[in-house]
């Protein structure tokens, strides 16, 4: 096994879309539009951060890679599912993701918000069916990514961000908002493998928690950062359109050097609190790093 995880990341991405591919219908089943929809919100160029996550978090505690493939597949699928609902006109009104037209813009508005309907039971499917799981373990897992996705996560913070765009929010605020809105499914992915541990030893996960729950927050700024000083094709969707929204960002109400001051902070918190794993979080702090510093 090569040393550098950047190493590994393709033959991960390569494994998850090879799992989605197979958990998804297929484009030919009827209704074939909605799943023509489902499979170009899911095959649309993404990096896979988040199941990168889960492999590397998994690594970091030794957990066999053939359990960690449903709960890669289901975070995959609630994040695809939340971007199609993110880009609708109702939210954020964008036509473009990841360089191709947005779901609505490519079908239309009635088959992405069925589309992303549809992408959310299936990641329960999915982690209802592990093979080689307990009971126990998969509906632990099942609690996990449900809060991660609820009204007390992903969804509970874009509807802040909704709530807070013509407003000025402290850091604090902010970062309660980052944590739910972007941080809550990048936790989930961090944490998931723990599920999966044959030792109840709490500490560990308390600290991949505090790693989860910093990097979730850093993710977020940097992509606000992103949004400021990228171009379109590098980023994938019309740059500036956080400032258009009139979105509260940290960009927006503390200026790019503060931010990028902060994610640092952030960056050299979540190091730390790997401090105990040694050597075997190597490709956690290698993704930390990546979520950090990419763009630059």
């Amino acid at each position: 096994m090569p040393e550098n995880f950047k190493d590994r990341i393709s033959t991960y991405q390569a494994r998850v879309d090879a799992c989605l591919d197979q958990a998804l219908p297929p484009a030919s089943q009827l209704p074939t539009r909605l799943h023509e929809a489902m499979r170009y919100a899911v095959f649309n160029g993404g990096k896979r951060v988040r199941p990168l996550l889960v492999y590397a978090a998994g690594e970091c505690l030794g957990v066999d890679p053939n359990l960690l493939d449903a709960p890669a597949v289901a975070i995959e699928l609630i994040h695809a599912f939340s971007l199609v609902h993110d880009d609708l006109p109702a939210m954020d009104d964008d036509d473009l993701r990841r360089g191709k037209p947005t779901v609505h813009i490519k079908y239309d508005e009635a088959t992405a918000i069925l589309a992303a309907d549809a992408l959310q039971p299936l990641a329960f499917s999915v982690l209802a069916n592990i093979e080689g799981a307990s009971a126990n373990g998969k509906n632990a897992l099942v609690k996990l990514v449900a809060d991660a996705c609820g009204s007390i996560g992903m969804t509970g913070g874009q509807s802040i961000d909704l709530a807070a765009e013509g407003q000025t929010l402290t850091a604090e605020e902010l970062e309660h908002m980052y944590s739910l809105k972007t941080g809550a499914l990048i936790h989930a992915a961090i944490v998931s493998p723990c599920l999966f541990r044959e030792d109840d030893d709490d500490s560990v996960t308390a600290t991949l928690d505090a790693f989860g729950h910093a990097v979730g927050i850093a993710f977020q700024i940097k992509d606000d950062i992103l949004d400021v000083e990228g171009e379109t094709h590098v980023i994938g969707k019309p740059s500036g359109s956080d400032e258009k929204l009139g979105k509260a960002t940290y960009p927006g109400q503390f200026g790019i050097e503060a931010s990028r001051a902060r994610c640092d902070e952030l960056l050299q918190s979540a190091l730390a609190d790997l401090g105990p794993f040694g050597q075997s979080a190597a490709p956690l702090e290698w993704l930390a790093r990546y979520i950090v510093e990419r763009g630059q």
